[in-house]
């Protein structure tokens, strides 16, 4: 009988670094400090296989509506919700 492997090494189409810049979509204050749901940027601050983890200088909310204290968010990292900030020239 041989042996099925389901496991496979994630191919990461996008790979993060600790210090990159990059954007969320997410429900965020603006600069107005309203309660908004756009693309925010911050900075990749964790990263391993699996998740991403995020920080933001302005507050963010779980989808229930809770303020994050830290403002820390973690995704997957093939999420569609974070993006790279492209290099300004």
């Amino acid at each position: 009988m041989s042996a099925f492997s389901f496991m496979r090494n994630p191919e990461a189409e996008q790979s993060y670094e600790v210090g990159d810049v990059v954007e969320v979509y997410c429900e965020h204050d603006n600069e107005n400090e309203e309660r908004v749901r756009d693309w925010v940027e911050g900075v990749v601050v964790q990263v391993d296989e699996k998740m991403v983890a995020v920080q933001f200088r302005v507050n963010v909310y779980l989808t229930n509506g809770w303020m994050v204290p830290d403002r820390i968010l973690w995704f997957p990292v093939r999420s569609e919700h974070v993006r790279v900030v492209p290099e300004k020239k």
